[in-house]
């Protein structure tokens, strides 16, 4: 069905529904006078997107023309779920929609894509959701529980800009819900926690009513197996979502959602699934990783030193809270892994970093050989 084509700088009464707010529409005035309307992103697949939009009823399928491809530098630049594009109007002959520009991000959620190459650029991130305003980080309350992985979600979550939320799932199966709850608390220091049963609908109203008012985009992460899609069925109040029992030996779960999806809830609020990911590298998190780790940051600005390295210098905060047991080593070595790994994906997006990386270790190679010729000679 053909829609009548509205005046896409209107009042947000036809767009509120998808996120549309002033600031959105102050963003698309130089497209909005090139002829061109709002539609948001609400599925996304390898080379394929679906778009909801004003003009036209169903979503449409879209994609994007030929001037974007060749200008995108790499898999960052498309268009991701949850993100506002500028589309043509549509012609009523059943054409798929062109995406003609993705409008700025306000937020955004990524992960490591491994050193993969696009056009001769190494590309390290791919952006799982867009402009979103409250990240719920899932956990099963079941045998697969780990706060390392918490950590890690939380990273991601502060560093792509939402309010990041904790939702421990599954506390009907729990065998001491209170503690895990207490135990997660402590490692996400502001962050609030809730803990619900999305299957047996525990706690699924108050969190829709706390963080899912109309045009408010919440992003579902979380591995395998901790609930996401009967989390989604719950707030949707449907079966959107196939779902999939946990194998029972591991309580690890198999990926039941495919691809990442922007569903429509009753209220007007918009929630994007992400498929499960077994192993989430930290790109772009290391903004995330103060707020994710507020008591080590708060920890190191109290050392003697402001260069300290944490490790056997005099006056370390962090060592004397190690030595006293109000910090956990296993925190400090997650947070120190997250590090790295954060570092290593600047140092892959950015020419300069990597250059400077190479001459570290050329610097290190000359050192070690001279040290080697001048011990055992040119012999060894």
């Amino acid at each position: 069905m053909t829609m009548e084509i509205p005046n896409p700088t209107m009042p947000a009464d036809s767009l509120v529904d998808l996120g549309w707010d002033p600031g959105w529409a102050a963003a698309f005035l130089p497209f909005d006078a090139a002829g061109l309307v709002p539609a948001r992103v609400v599925a996304a697949h390898r080379d394929a997107w679906v778009v909801a939009r004003p003009d036209v009823a169903p979503d449409a399928s879209a994609t994007v023309s030929g001037r974007f491809r060749h200008e995108a530098y790499g898999p960052g630049d498309f268009p991701a779920v949850g993100d506002w594009v500028a589309v043509a109007a549509s012609t009523g002959d059943g054409s798929p929609t062109v995406i003609q520009a993705v409008l700025p991000r306000r937020t955004a959620f990524t992960r490591s894509a491994g050193e993969e190459r696009v056009a001769g650029n190494l590309v390290a991130e791919q952006v799982l959701a867009a402009n979103v305003d409250v990240a719920f980080v899932v956990a099963g309350m079941d045998g697969d529980f780990n706060l390392r992985r918490i950590e890690r979600y939380l990273a991601v979550a502060w560093s792509g800009g939402a309010t990041p939320v904790i939702v421990l799932n599954k506390a009907d199966v729990a065998a001491d819900a209170d503690g895990l709850r207490v135990a997660a608390e402590a490692v996400a220091p502001g962050v609030e926690v809730l803990a619900i049963s999305a299957l047996q609908g525990d706690g699924v109203e108050p969190l829709r009513d706390a963080h899912l008012g109309r045009g408010r985009t919440a992003v579902v992460l979380g591995s395998s197996g901790v609930g996401k899609s009967t989390l989604v069925n719950a707030l949707a109040g449907a079966e959107r979502q196939r779902t999939a029992a946990v194998r029972e030996d591991d309580s690890k779960g198999r990926h039941t959602t495919t691809h990442r999806e922007l569903v429509r809830l009753p209220g007007g609020a918009l929630l994007i699934d992400t498929p499960g990911i077994r192993s989430l590298g930290v790109a772009g998190a290391s903004d995330g990783l103060d707020p994710a780790f507020a008591d080590i940051t708060e920890l190191a600005l109290a050392c003697r030193f402001s260069d300290c390295r944490h490790a056997a210098e005099p006056g370390c905060a962090i060592a004397a809270a190690l030595a006293a047991g109000t910090l956990s080593p296993d925190r400090l070595a997650s947070h120190r892994k997250l590090e790295r790994e954060a570092a290593h994906v600047a140092r892959a997006n950015d020419p300069l970093l990597r250059a400077e990386e190479r001459r570290k270790w050329k610097a290190i190679h000359v050192s070690v050989n001279q040290h080697m010729r001048h011990k055992y000679g040119d012999d060894r």
